[in-house]
């Protein structure tokens, strides 16, 4: 019998060991620890009174389900199972507390999917558990008073996705029917529950096999929105399911779990921030449209201020803010820099530069409107749609 533990992504590992020695989230952690000794975070309590729990009497076939999928993950913990009322379709698995794990689901996700995506769903949801996945307090550190500087900001943006594909294999693992779990995943993507469309897994690859990943693009009727969002975008974790699933991980005739991360990797690279380290014009010209931008946007409301420029340095590097900085006429180049970053960039890339100029933006714990009227403005100048910037501004960072 596989080892579940052997199914998470390396760069899941990789990314968690570097965030698990960060300092910022060393001190997350400890403020946490704190409160729990303190008991200040009563989650079951949380739990009790906003949403039901399903006993093994009110849900037996649910908890036969969750029964199987602990014992294929060799998980040794008592489970709880909450339903809470809710028109979308959604499961979160919370972190231990007492000796208990809870895992909840929202009512449309038990009412829509079939027994075979449910087992899908909780895998998923104690893939997390297994791979401690909470360990990186993501929530805490993305929506805290002290927000993370960029650069720890983007490292666990990247994590979180990877975390996704490790959690989406220990529930591919449980259900052993990737049809089922593309099925499941087009759901989730589509909001369909199956009345009005036929799922066709083959047709929901294709749409992964049209974006043309070598030229940057989104592929046909894809929301380009959604590809820098924590979340791998649905057809892309059908498609990484896909080569797990055909993967010596899952059959014995199949590429080896390095081969498989490397194709991952291929998939997922769009969603990642090469450019501030690569050294083609591409890169340069990002680079350059992002750090006139970043000024640009710290000016918009009476000035940079020292926490800004702090902010700055930590994105950009020490002394990279320098009182010899001409900011006006960084800022009166911006048009510029758009323009030499239309010619050399794609849609896809130049909101890369949207989502990091938000991020940088965001890392001071504070959006001003004006702020936010500029990062639209230069939005809008390179082609990206303004939606893109307000669900970055607002976007939801916990694993689920």
């Amino acid at each position: 019998m596989m080892d579940p533990k052997k199914l998470r992504s390396q760069h899941d590992i990789e990314l968690s060991t570097q965030l698990l020695e960060d300092r910022e989230v060393i001190k997350v952690n400890e403020r946490i620890a704190k409160q729990v000794e303190k008991g200040n975070l009563g989650v079951r309590r949380r739990l009790l009174s906003t949403s039901v729990r399903l006993s093994k009497t009110m849900a037996r076939d649910l908890h036969k389900t969750a029964d199987a999928c602990i014992e294929k993950l060799m998980l040794d913990i008592p489970l709880e199972l909450y339903v809470f009322p809710s028109p979308s379709y959604n499961a979160a698995c919370v972190k231990p507390e007492d000796g208990r794990l809870f895992v909840m689901f929202s009512s449309s996700i038990l009412e829509a999917f079939s027994p075979e995506e449910i087992r899908f769903v909780v895998g998923h949801e104690l893939g997390h558990h297994l791979y401690n996945h909470h360990d990186i307090p993501i929530g805490y550190i993305m929506r805290g008073n002290s927000r993370p500087n960029p650069r720890l900001a983007l490292t666990l943006t990247s994590w979180s996705r990877y975390a996704e594909i490790s959690a989406d294999r220990a529930g591919a693992y449980c259900a052993n029917d990737l049809s089922a779990v593309a099925h499941a995943l087009f759901k989730l993507a589509s909001g369909l529950s199956g009345s009005y469309a036929n799922f066709s897994l083959q047709d929901f690859l294709a749409q992964v096999d049209e974006m043309q990943l070598e030229d940057g693009q989104p592929g046909q009727g894809a929301p380009t929105e959604d590809w820098f969002l924590t979340h791998p975008f649905s057809p892309l974790r059908v498609k990484a399911l896909k080569l797990f699933h055909d993967s010596k991980l899952m059959t014995s005739d199949g590429e080896s779990a390095h081969e498989l991360d490397l194709d991952v990797e291929g998939l997922m690279s769009l969603m990642e921030p090469s450019y501030l380290e690569g050294k083609t014009d591409t890169a340069e010209a990002m680079r350059r449209l992002l750090f006139a931008a970043a000024i640009a946007v710290a000016d918009a409301s009476g000035g940079i201020s020292d926490e800004e420029k702090e902010v700055f340095e930590e994105f950009f590097g020490k002394a990279s803010f320098s009182e010899k900085l001409d900011i006006e006429q960084i800022k009166n180049e911006v048009p510029d820099r758009v323009s030499s970053a239309k010619e050399l960039t794609s849609i896809p890339q130049r909101m890369q530069v949207i989502r990091d100029l938000c991020m940088i933006s965001r890392a001071d714990g504070r959006t001003s409107s004006r702020e936010q009227e500029v990062i639209c403005e230069i939005s809008n100048s390179l082609e990206v749609p303004t939606l893109f910037v307000e669900k970055n501004l607002s976007a939801d960072t916990e694993l689920d």
